[in-house]
């Protein structure tokens, strides 16, 4: 593995991780720890994208990456 792989494999790994412990119960959707990891994840899967220059992932994983980041800032009503 390169080094593109290692950054894209983390960042999988992260957004991953998030989704099992969500759906397992041991973490809740809206809190501070499930979005940094999204946010975080998201954005090395977008940079790892960029270094590939493969636009259909740079598109999925920058929003994903840009609506993690706006979820931190919302605030809960």
């Amino acid at each position: 593995m390169n080094e593109i792989d290692w950054i894209g494999s983390l960042g999988v790994f992260q957004i991953l991780l998030a989704y099992t412990l969500n759906v397992s119960g041991k973490l809740e959707r809206g809190s501070m720890i499930y979005k940094l990891l999204n946010l975080f994840g998201a954005s090395l899967a977008c940079l790892a994208s960029v270094l590939m220059n493969y636009i259909p992932f740079i598109v999925l994983e920058g929003v994903w990456a840009f609506v993690s980041l706006v979820s931190l800032f919302r605030r809960k009503e």
